[in-house]
């Protein structure tokens, strides 16, 4: 295929990932260019932006984590005024795409957008102005398509790229991260984002040091995200090694699907990785802090009473969550004992998730087939 140019912008770990599966099933000749992580570069994305410079901390945090992504959105926009791409793969990174969707549409670019902004859990007035700058939406949770299309936007449900991540059994899992076969194990997420790393860490660490001082058959890795700048995993590193724990560094292209079933829970920050883990059937205990300002505004605008995607998905609270000022050592300590003693017990509501996404499991190549038909514009 000799079309026009794509364009991609993934600006989280788990898009990265989800982007570069769809790159993969694209006809080969296709350039493609845009912003991303090690997904993305393994799959031969010419990247000018890269991820992980719009998530860096450091002693002024959102001064740097500011200038970053504007410094990025300016090179994403100069390149697009460049190469003018024909068509445009905006992966989730709501703020960032929803702007670059603007100025893309009014160039004449079309645009899918892979992965709806959670306008059913807050901020649905995002949908309005969204709508009039995308072409079609892919969107990977089943009630999101009749909830977009309610807003005039031609959304199709493709089924969820974390059903995608290639497995291996409980056996394998366990003899690559060199843990003990009959100890429970306790997969440690804290996040792909520095701040979330930062706030979870520590609490986390603690609430599994309290089990593993109760239950001498335990044992737990931190998996760190690849989207993580180094300083941050520098910290993280040292952190774990300090509470004797060892760390798995996920790898950007392959996921976490090698490693998850080899836990029977996980401790994990608020996002894509809790639906990961259920899935995997390393039974989630979702956790997450934020800032007052950002808990304030929550409060105020959060429509969903759940957090965890399992439990939106399922309607009920079928896995624990601990937000907040629950988000503490003792309180994980208290839920991750619970969900090990009784882990049977949550292991039906692992099957109803995975049976709630659907038989849809080739997100990846429906989305590439929608992208097709425009790159091949040009080269007619």
């Amino acid at each position: 295929m000799n079309g026009g140019d794509l364009l991609v912008v993934a600006g989280e770990a788990s898009g990265d990932r989800a982007a570069a599966a769809v790159i993969a099933h694209l006809p080969e000749g296709v350039r493609v260019f845009g912003m991303g992580g090690g997904a993305l570069a393994a799959e031969g994305v010419e990247l000018v932006a890269d991820l992980r410079e719009t998530t860096a901390l450091g002693v002024a945090e959102v001064a740097r984590r500011a200038f970053g992504v504007a410094r990025a959105y300016a090179v994403v926009r100069a390149s697009v005024a460049l190469r003018k791409p024909v068509a445009a793969l905006l992966v989730n990174y709501t703020e960032f795409n929803a702007r670059l969707a603007e100025a893309l549409w009014a160039n004449g670019t079309r645009v899918l957008w892979y992965g709806a902004p959670q306008v059913w859990a807050w901020r649905s007035g995002r949908a309005v102005p969204l709508r009039r700058h995308l072409d079609r939406m892919a969107v990977m949770l089943p009630f999101e398509e009749s909830l977009w299309r309610g807003f005039g936007v031609d959304a199709h449900y493709v089924g969820n790229p974390a059903r995608e991540e290639l497995r291996v059994d409980r056996v394998a899992a366990r003899e690559l991260l060199g843990m003990t076969p009959r100890a429970w194990g306790v997969a440690i997420l804290p996040g792909s984002r520095p701040h979330e790393v930062r706030r979870l860490l520590v609490p986390m660490l603690g609430g599994y040091e309290r089990v593993r001082r109760e239950h001498a058959s335990v044992d737990a890795r931190v998996l760190l995200a690849p989207s993580l700048d180094p300083t941050t995993r520098a910290w993280a590193r040292a952190t774990a090694d300090a509470a004797h724990v060892e760390v798995v560094d996920v790898d950007a292209r392959a996921g976490m699907g090698y490693a998850l079933p080899a836990f029977d829970a996980a401790l994990c920050a608020s996002g894509t990785a809790s639906l990961e883990c259920a899935l995997a059937r390393a039974v989630p205990i979702v956790c997450y802090r934020v800032g007052w300002p950002t808990e304030l505004a929550a409060r105020a605008f959060v429509s969903t009473p759940y957090v965890a995607l399992p439990n939106i998905l399922l309607g009920r609270a079928a896995f624990p969550e601990l937000l907040q000022r629950r988000a503490t050592a003792a309180r994980m300590c208290e839920a991750l004992a619970k969900v090990l003693e009784e882990r049977e017990s949550f292991l039906g509501a692992c099957t109803e998730v995975e049976a709630a996404l659907g038989d849809k499991t080739h997100a990846s190549q429906m989305v590439a087939r929608m992208l097709e038909p425009w790159l091949a514009t040009r080269a007619a």
